[in-house]
């Protein structure tokens, strides 16, 4: 299991965060009327489509008000690549599951499955555009008499990457905080995120394990700044870092600019600056930034670290 397999795993095993995750992206479950004091984990490993095993899953028993349980199966996706046939995978694992509990539970003729709840949290680069259910990968058309008797199974997929920053931060829980860790931040945003992390568990002691999963994912966040940087082991000395850190990004973006010669040099050092962190500069941007002169490139430049949109950054405006 890698290192995020590992952490990601560690933190699902946590109620709490397993009940936040429920929550605040699956609001539709709480109609169940889930009672998470009662819920229990569930001790089943299955295998990939290589033969290994899955060691990143987590599945828990949630019982209900009305003495029903439910499943909640959650998969942990660490993949640079949208896998389309997820919606399969994942209904292979819930027959799994299912036959795993007839045999736990001693299941009878005539006994009743409890319903599965699989979420599959993705945190790749690409935004997720696979089916997230197996009626449009089946090549049939849509008044085929075949339909009733085929497999049809749904999975509830959660991009991590594609919630919208504002409304995760209006959530205040540790899961929406993890999605927000997930997104990609400047030194001083992340610092930010930072202060938000500490201040939840200053609100709410007792909860040192995820304490100290998090300060692990705060440390892998700043890893990826700088792989050769030092990281220390306090959330709050990891916040100072990130400023001095900051510093030292906006002296090298223009040391870029300096070394390939003034107005042009640093124009062209912005445009490919301003694309790493905002994307394809459009056309008419692109041509302003080149045709500027020294003065305002600079300014813009100073102002690209804390900018949150391109019209901030060109037009000084939020």
């Amino acid at each position: 299991m890698s290192r995020s397999d590992a952490l990601y795993h560690r933190l699902f095993s946590h109620p709490l965060m397993a009940e936040q995750l429920v929550r605040d992206f699956v609001p539709e479950a709480m109609a169940m009327g889930l009672d998470f004091a009662g819920m229990e984990r569930i001790n089943a490993k299955f295998h990939d489509r290589d033969g290994k095993r899955r060691e990143g899953d987590i599945i828990w028993r949630i019982p209900t008000a009305g003495g029903e349980d439910v499943v909640l199966y959650i998969l942990c996706e660490f993949q640079s690549t949208v896998d389309w046939w997820m919606a399969v995978r994942t209904q292979v694992y819930e027959g799994l599951l299912w036959q795993h509990l007839i045999a736990e539970r001693k299941l009878k003729p005539g006994d009743r499955l409890p319903p599965v709840l699989t979420l599959v949290l993705y945190n790749g680069e690409p935004r997720w555009a696979a089916p997230a259910e197996t009626t449009p990968m089946i090549a049939l058309p849509q008044d085929s008499p075949l339909w009733p008797w085929q497999p049809l199974a749904r999975c509830h997929l959660l991009d991590m990457g594609a919630v919208p920053e504002n409304e995760l931060a209006v959530c205040g829980s540790l899961a929406a905080l993890l999605f927000r860790l997930e997104h990609p931040h400047e030194p001083e945003e992340l610092a930010g995120l930072i202060d938000d992390v500490v201040g939840w568990f200053r609100r709410h002691p007792g909860y040192d394990e995820l304490k100290r999963l998090f300060t692990e994912l705060v440390r892998q966040a700043i890893e990826g700044y700088e792989a050769s940087v030092i990281v220390p082991g306090d959330m709050l000395e990891m916040r100072s870092m990130l400023a001095n850190l900051g510093e030292t990004w906006k002296k090298r973006w223009k040391a870029e600019g300096v070394a390939e010669g003034r107005a042009e040099g640093e124009a062209k050092a912005l445009i490919r600056l301003v694309e790493r962190r905002f994307g394809p500069l459009p056309a008419d941007l692109r041509a302003r930034v080149l045709a500027a002169d020294t003065v305002s490139v600079e300014t813009w430049l100073d102002r690209l670290m804390d900018a949150p949109s391109l019209d901030v950054l060109f037009n000084g405006t939020n």
